[in-house]
């Protein structure tokens, strides 16, 4: 019997288990981090892949820039 597709992406993935262990701490007064550290496993994976999408568009755009020369 194989893997269907709702027992392949069942679970929370490491970012959101991060953030609901963080606000709970944050919540109990365990830590006293900032709100942006501990929001920071939902918004440095989407920050980092922006950055990569850039990176990506800039090299694309800079090597037809010099391909037209």
């Amino acid at each position: 019997m194989g893997i269907t597709e709702s027992q392949k992406n069942s679970g929370l993935g490491i970012s959101t288990t991060l953030f609901l262990i963080f606000t709970i701490l944050k919540l109990t007064n365990n830590i006293t981090w900032s709100w942006w550290w501990v929001t920071s496993p939902l918004w440095i994976p989407l920050a980092l892949g922006i950055a990569f999408i850039a990176i990506i568009a800039g090299a694309i755009f800079l090597g037809k820039l010099l391909a037209k020369k």
